[in-house]
């Protein structure tokens, strides 16, 4: 008798238990859950020989995004083969193996098309979505994300048990893509039907940070920590958005104490929470605000991973941590080392060539109060920032650069342009950040009407 899954998905497995712990394993992807390595440990204990197992170990190492996974990823990939040498694999687990093998080759976009091709199988095929989406989200691809949840929505009603968490997808897609109205509708009903979907409320987040609706928020968060509190290391995430929507209403005090407590509360090297630190703490610092001695540790961390190269996104991140720092020593190695890597060999090394190396130059060149350099490298990346991957608010930091580069170089008119850009991405909204920039426009022009490009 052939076992099915929680996404309504044949199997090869065997055992009963081995089943609950896969779906485990789907649950925990789907909600950002915390036991979900152990859901895996449980399923390949009961089962070994299970070769979609070993690859979604595989899998969720090069999701990581560190260079000292690689290894482990590697091994789960070949075990992955060696099951499937054994016979008795089912076509979608045959296509997870292989879509390990494209990523190691340096093919993330070859493991995106072996998991569509899983959806053709069974749209109803909830996790292979979910990888897809989440392949595409390191990439930046906020249109095919829609294009693969849109394909798979019909086959998720209201009856099929992870249908809140396709709607939470949906409504992340939707609001990466600028339709504001229909995220927020979807992330909210998604929530209906999975209370703990972390994802579709940060995608409801997402709407509020992108749209000005900083109480809207504020609240969404503070009385949905159904949908957070039991996340991994993602409920920091959660709280940094929580932080960003304070610094629009200018409320320091607060985004300080969540920065203290919260984002940065557990001291940890993964690239993501990094991630939310930096670009919080860059954000305070171009507004003017003594972050005191927290850039030091995140520094530390950064220069130990100039070497990693695993994501553009993660080593322009770890760049701001350096430069934060005045680490001009390592932030002139990490550059070095982007640019040893840049080419048209494999996705990374495309990425690292255009955005990532115009724009490690352009934060060196701002971390050296270089603004002229800085603005002319990070205008030249901008227009590929996306190709960097994560979320439009995640590549905001570099937004936020390059226009703070313009005003301190002079380039009035360009950066003038520039905001206009990143105003009409949020449906016309105008931010604190714009309007404040705006207005210091507005003071320069009142002085000297004709813009003056600084050299």
């Amino acid at each position: 008798m052939t076992l099915a899954d929680i996404c309504n998905c044949p199997t090869s497995l065997t055992d009963t238990r081995a089943v609950a712990a896969w779906n485990g394993v789907v649950h925990g992807i789907l909600s950002h859950g915390r036991t979900t390595g152990d859901h895996l440990t449980d399923l390949l204990r009961i089962e070994p020989e299970f070769a979609m197992g070993h690859a979604m170990k595989g899998l969720a190492c090069l999701m990581l995004g560190r260079r000292e996974l690689m290894e482990t990823a590697k091994s789960a990939s070949a075990e992955a083969q060696r099951c499937l040498s054994l016979g008795g694999a089912l076509e979608r687990e045959r296509l997870w193996c292989a879509a390990l093998q494209d990523w190691l080759a340096g093919k993330p976009t070859a493991s995106i098309a072996r998991m569509e091709e899983a959806l053709r199988l069974n749209p109803a095929d909830t996790i292979s979505m979910k990888l897809s989406h989440g392949i595409r989200f390191m990439l930046g691809d906020g249109t095919g994300m829609l294009r693969s949840v849109e394909r798979a929505l019909p086959a998720h009603g209201p009856d099929h048990g992870l249908y809140g968490y396709v709607l939470g997808c949906h409504a992340f897609a939707l609001e990466e893509t600028g339709q504001y109205d229909r995220a927020e509708r979807q992330g909210l009903r998604g929530l209906q039907f999975a209370r703990d979907d972390a994802w579709g409320l940060h995608a409801v987040a997402h709407v509020y940070d992108m749209t000005h609706l900083t109480d809207q928020g504020i609240a969404l968060i503070d009385s949905n920590a159904a949908a957070w509190d039991h996340c991994n290391n993602f409920r920091f995430h959660v709280w940094w958005h929580k932080a960003l929507l304070h610094l629009d209403q200018g409320d320091i005090a607060t985004v300080l104490d969540l920065y203290d407590t919260k984002v940065r509360d557990e001291k940890t090297d993964d690239y993501r929470d990094i991630s939310n630190a930096t670009s919080l703490l860059m954000r305070l610092e171009i507004e003017g605000i003594d972050v005191g001695n927290r850039w030091a540790e995140l520094a530390d961390l950064a220069e130990a991973r100039t070497d990693d190269g695993c994501l553009t996104f993660a080593d322009m991140h770890y760049m701001l941590a350096l430069i934060g720092e005045d680490r001009a020593d390592a932030a002139a190695r990490m550059t070095a080392r982007v640019a040893r890597d840049a080419g048209p060999a494999d996705d990374t090394s495309v990425v690292m060539m255009t955005p990532g190396l115009a724009t490690s130059e352009g934060l060196a060149a701002f971390g050296d109060a270089n603004y002229g350099s800085a603005f002319a490298h990070l205008a030249r990346a901008q227009p590929d920032f996306q190709a960097m991957g994560g979320s439009h608010a995640q590549r905001d930091i570099f937004e936020r650069l390059t226009i703070e580069a313009g005003l301190r170089a002079g380039r009035v008119d360009e950066t003038k342009a520039l905001l206009h850009a990143r105003t009409a991405l949020r449906g016309g909204q105008e931010d604190s950040f714009a309007a404040s920039r705006m207005a210091q426009i507005a003071k320069m022009q009142s002085v000297t009407p004709a813009s003056t490009a600084a050299e």
